[in-house]
């Protein structure tokens, strides 16, 4: 029950984006196509869920017991680089259209702070019973959170494509709009918040 529970809070309830305000860039920057979104939604995905495996594991097996914690971030940044260096090339081989479509966004994972900030949290705050998080815990967590991220960008991309299709008045076309729009859809994820 308490994953189901850090499930529906980390993806309704506490949602990175509308919520927590982590990963706004990419909010913003992709979210003019639902299939870009969607795109840049599973490469966060895959990227925040391997980065907090692996920066979990670090933090635990070497950080810790060596007592030099005070490197977290510059080691998680590495990390985090690395793997979004992994993804880029896998995209520009199997899927070359996405990767044209991401673009300068692909590279902008690397400093994306939804995907540094959840490794952090995993390591820092226990949410899950009073003991913290366990690798499988963080890993669980990571997921939820990144599918929480999907759903914003992609309902905000869903609307952003109906607002190409109405008159906007000529002072609210782009970015004024789309800002307008978050807030109301950050708003309506309040409507979760007495969920969990």
């Amino acid at each position: 029950m308490e994953y189901i529970l850090m499930i529906i809070g980390a993806v309704l309830v506490n949602n990175i984006i509308l919520v927590q305000f982590l990963g706004i860039c990419p909010f913003l920057g992709v979210s003019s196509k639902v299939n870009t979104a969607l795109g840049m939604g599973v490469a966060v995905l895959f990227v925040m869920t391997l980065a907090t495996l692996v920066t979990s594991t670090l933090q635990m097996y070497v950080l810790v017991p060596l007592n030099i914690t005070y490197l977290q971030t510059i080691l998680f940044i590495l990390v985090i680089a690395s793997l979004v260096q992994m993804v880029e090339i896998v995209l520009k081989k199997m899927s070359p259209s996405l990767y044209k479509a991401l673009g300068v966004f692909l590279p902008l994972i690397t400093t994306n702070c939804a995907v540094l900030g959840i490794a952090i949290k995993v390591t820092e705050q226990p949410v899950i019973a009073s003991h913290g998080f366990s690798i499988l815990d963080s890993t669980l967590y990571a997921v939820a959170i990144s599918i929480g991220f999907i759903v914003a960008i992609v309902l905000f991309a869903g609307l952003r494509e109906q607002l190409e299709l109405v008159e906007v008045p000529k002072g609210m076309k782009g970015v004024p709009i789309a800002l307008l729009t978050a807030g109301i859809l950050a708003m309506a994820f309040m409507g979760f918040s007495n969920l969990v």
